[in-house]
């Protein structure tokens, strides 16, 4: 389990890299947008498409680092009610759930770049639009792998509850 761990944290830590990176580069292009178009009365074309596109990069990451620290949405209006062991179980039985869910996305969210791949559209210029939609199916594959850890770590906590009782 020791090994679960270790990919969760790198995971997470090259996710937070890559989101503060790209929070960077968009608070940067952004200034430079309000400069440009206050001062110049111009501006970068495609900036506003990047922006667009980077802030779904970060919606798809940040998902993916709350779902690793147990931060994501949940709703334990039932739960205060369950013992402890079956509170457990509860919990990786809906890690599983949502791995499910997010496998179903990604295969489907696949299918939409394979899509946009085929019919060769483009962002701006000559940049293939699946460039940016790629953390599409990415980011449910990342989902996926973090409920699947957590539902892999909580089923162990549970085993091991249930051999000490």
């Amino acid at each position: 389990m020791k090994i679960l761990e270790s990919i969760d944290k790198f995971l997470t830590r090259a996710e937070e890299i890559i989101l503060i990176t790209l929070l960077s580069v968009m608070v940067i292009m952004a200034f430079l947008q309000v400069v440009l178009r206050n001062l110049f009365s111009s501006g970068i074309l495609w900036a506003d498409i990047l922006l667009r596109h980077l802030l779904l990069w970060l919606g798809f990451l940040g998902a993916a680092i709350a779902t690793s620290e147990n931060r994501h949405i949940n709703i334990d209006a039932l739960r205060r009610f369950f013992s402890p062991r079956v509170r457990s179980a509860v919990e990786v039985l809906t890690d599983l759930f949502a791995a499910g869910i997010c496998f179903l996305l990604a295969k489907a969210s696949w299918t939409f770049v394979q899509g946009e791949i085929a019919d060769h559209r483009t962002v701006v210029e000559n940049i293939p639009s699946w460039y940016a939609q790629i953390i599409i199916p990415v980011g449910f594959g990342l989902l996926l792998v973090h409920f699947v850890i957590r539902a892999l770590l909580r089923s162990k906590a549970v085993l091991t509850k249930e051999e000490g009782a």
